[in-house]
């Protein structure tokens, strides 16, 4: 029913009951009959509803790549009212910023030379210790420890050797060789091969840590057009 046909007939009800309070004398007929017709106004009171657009936060983070964004935070909008008859503003829902983290680093994606070693290698450490000290600043053996290492954020991933002046110790790389499943590697090491590339030649060029030479060698993984995505540079 239309509110203003209800309004209508329900002020001739009223005037209907208050007629025969007066004929029977009924005066607490009279008083309820007023309360409901206050109620009744006060429940058509005028508000306005208003929607309150979230503000948006960007920070920046130089360990990510500089073509990667993530949303750290959804933006809420927030809902306030309006009394039309008092023009008082109420807060219903406060908004909630929008925070999105950006990448400021290096650029993400390398296609370079991948190859296998193990830690009996030529030169390498005779108790088989990566070049770089781990996140919490132990030595890790690739004898004793194996040839992963488990990250806080990423979890156990392969170690490898690459040039530390491009690729930082810590930095976190999913590797594509081409032969066989991608998989999620870590630098921890490096070797003289793969700093001359990078430096004399702007190249890339990681070594896969194996459990021992014979092993890489069987790997099968040697590829001159791995793909390298980095996810995070260094620690």
């Amino acid at each position: 029913m239309n509110l203003y046909l209800f309004q209508f007939a329900f002020k001739w009800f009223s005037l209907f009951i208050v007629s025969l309070s007066s004929i029977f004398g009924g005066v607490d007929v009279l008083k309820s009959t007023s309360a409901i017709l206050n109620g009744n106004k006060n429940r058509n009171k005028t508000v306005i509803n208003n929607v309150i657009e979230f503000d948006t936060e960007i920070k920046y983070n130089n360990k990510l790549p500089s073509d990667v964004t993530n949303v750290i935070t959804e933006g809420e909008i927030g809902v306030s009212y309006t009394d039309e008859e008092t023009n008082e503003v109420k807060i219903i829902q406060e908004p909630v910023t929008k925070v999105v983290e950006q990448g400021n680093g290096d650029a993400s994606e390398y296609v370079g030379r991948s190859t296998g070693y193990g830690p009996d290698c030529y030169g390498c450490s005779a108790v088989g210790n990566v070049a770089c000290f781990t996140r919490e600043h132990t030595n890790h053996s690739l004898i004793y420890d194996g040839v992963t290492y488990t990250d806080t954020e990423y979890g156990e991933v392969r170690i490898l050797a690459a040039d530390h002046q491009k690729f930082p110790c810590g930095t976190i790389v999913y590797v594509e060789t081409g032969k066989g499943d991608p998989f999620m590697g870590i630098v921890l090491d490096t070797g003289s091969s793969m700093r001359e590339a990078w430096r004399e030649y702007g190249q890339v060029w990681m070594d896969i840590a194996y459990e021992s030479e014979d092993a890489a060698s069987k790997g099968g993984i040697t590829s001159m057009d791995t793909k390298y995505t980095v996810k995070r540079w260094g620690w």
